[in-house]
């Protein structure tokens, strides 16, 4: 039997499925990875000066620009076939008494927009915005800024920082993981839960580098779960996954279920 017809007959015989998903779930829809995207006016930026709260302390309007510039860019693609795939396999298994959990690195919303529902973000959302001294939650709409999602604005017109409407002293920062700071921890235990339960755990397009996240495959395996792991690049999951298919989830994750969506 084919490693793609194995697939799909666990895809048939699966209850209880968790998917993780990393930055290459994404690119496929073209939304850079991180690192990916320093170029234009960010190629002199490390990840660490955007990325922390002391980058944002230090220039405000520097990363506040970069993030609703991330923001219109995600706004701006569409989810790919593999999103699309797995927002009706979550479908198909809530209609027959199964479940379907997504656990997510990515900080877009492209599972949402590809039909899945109560997705968990494990490195937050450029969706979400807080105040960075008060911590409440605010809404912000990257399309008020009048930024476009390309890089051809300079330097100069970098934008300055939404107040905060409820303290009046902080800024609104995006409602995402930066280095130094701890995942949500509802998300992250949440992902744990729906792991030890799981009968196929499917990990797509992460390196598996980033902790704690890369720790959440071994949890499923450890709990008795069929590993399939779906990624171009070999990853060190990649040699104890059940399966590996070397190719992107817009091609596999179709072919891997067309017998149970359509």
């Amino acid at each position: 039997m084919s490693n793609i017809r194995t697939a799909a007959q666990w895809v048939s015989e699966a209850q209880s499925v968790v998917v993780l998903s990393g930055a290459g779930m994404s690119a496929q829809s073209g939304v850079p990875t991180f690192r990916d995207a320093q170029t234009g006016l960010w190629q002199r930026y490390a990840p660490e000066q955007l990325a922390t709260e002391e980058a944002f302390r230090d220039n405000p309007a520097m990363v506040w620009t970069w993030y609703v510039w991330r923001a219109m860019l995600v706004n701006s693609v569409a989810p790919n076939a593999g999103h699309q795939a797995i927002g009706s396999w979550q479908e198909h298994l809530l209609a027959y008494g199964g479940s379907l959990t997504v656990a997510t690195q990515n900080v877009d919303n492209l599972h949402e927009r590809g039909g899945a529902s109560e997705v968990l973000h494990l490195h937050g959302s450029l969706q979400n915005y807080r105040c960075i001294d008060c911590g409440r939650s605010a809404a912000f709409d990257p399309a008020s800024s009048g930024m476009r999602a390309d890089k051809t604005f300079d330097e100069d017109q970098a934008l300055e920082p939404v107040a905060c409407t409820y303290c009046a002293v902080g800024m609104l920062r995006p409602g995402v993981v930066w280095f130094g700071e701890t995942l949500p921890q509802d998300a992250f235990h949440a992902a744990v839960d729906a792991l030890h339960e799981a009968d196929l755990v499917v990990v797509v397009g992460t390196s598996g580098l980033v902790q704690p996240a890369a720790s959440l495959p071994s949890i499923g395996r450890d709990a008795g779960a069929k590993i399939i792991e779906i990624n171009p690049v070999p990853t060190e999951l990649s040699e104890v996954a059940d399966l590996h298919f070397a190719a992107t989830a817009a091609v596999i994750l179709p072919d891997m279920l067309s017998d149970v969506v359509s």
